[in-house]
């Protein structure tokens, strides 16, 4: 069975898709080391290996760009949740499953954390305008919320839980414990980065969230 050849036009498209991509990584790099205020596009450019005019080009400015490094960091975590297949879990598998993913999708990817850092020094004005992330983030809550009145009806689940409110909480626990780990490890004197702590926060995140929901 024959396929089409790739036209010019096809290889535009892809070349264009790449030189976003590989900005948008360099972009992120730069933003999570820098946030918002020290990063240079200049420096995005040189990470890329990519004229800083193509940046303007696909982005305009370096507000824009924050806004897109956003957004597809909203996208990422979101497509790897949806690949957990939450709904096919039992409503209690599946919670600590989205407990323990956060968990240890915070921990793999620390860019994400300081991301949201110098989205919120900036009062998120770069979030407030994007119709993209809302989209992204929506579906999350309305499959936690699908969850939750599965346990209920199957009386596993308390009634009246928030969705919302449900998910705050643990992201809550996961971001506040790994952004505030250096002056909590110093002020307690332990070390909460050592591989028996990690463990045994997420332990603990465990039993507080299906603790709350469980009947």
């Amino acid at each position: 069975m024959s396929t089409e050849p790739s036209t010019p036009t096809d290889e535009r498209l892809r070349d264009a898709d790449r030189s976003q991509a590989t900005i948008l990584a360099a972009a992120r790099d730069e933003f999570a080391e820098h946030g918002l205020g020290g990063a240079r596009v200049d420096r995005i450019a040189e990470r890329a290996g990519l004229n800083k005019r193509l940046i303007y080009y696909y982005f305009a400015d370096k507000e824009r760009l924050f806004q897109a490094v956003l957004e597809q960091a909203y996208r990422d975590i979101r497509a790897a949740e949806q690949d957990l297949h939450l709904l096919d879990l039992p409503p209690a598998d599946a919670v600590r499953r989205l407990v323990e993913f956060t968990w240890n999708y915070y921990l793999a990817h620390p860019e994400f954390l300081t991301l949201l850092n110098s989205a919120n020094l900036h009062r998120a004005r770069h979030l407030t305008d994007s119709q993209r992330a809302r989209e992204l983030n929506t579906p999350l809550i309305e499959t936690l919320g699908e969850i939750l009145e599965r346990g209920r009806r199957e009386g596993s689940f308390r009634g009246g839980v928030d969705p919302l409110q449900l998910y705050v909480s643990i992201a809550g626990m996961a971001y506040f414990y790994l952004s505030n780990n250096h002056t909590l490890s110093a002020i307690f004197g332990r070390d909460l980065m050592a591989a028996k702590a990690l463990q045994q926060r997420l332990s603990h995140m465990s039993d507080v969230i299906l603790g709350y929901v469980l009947i």
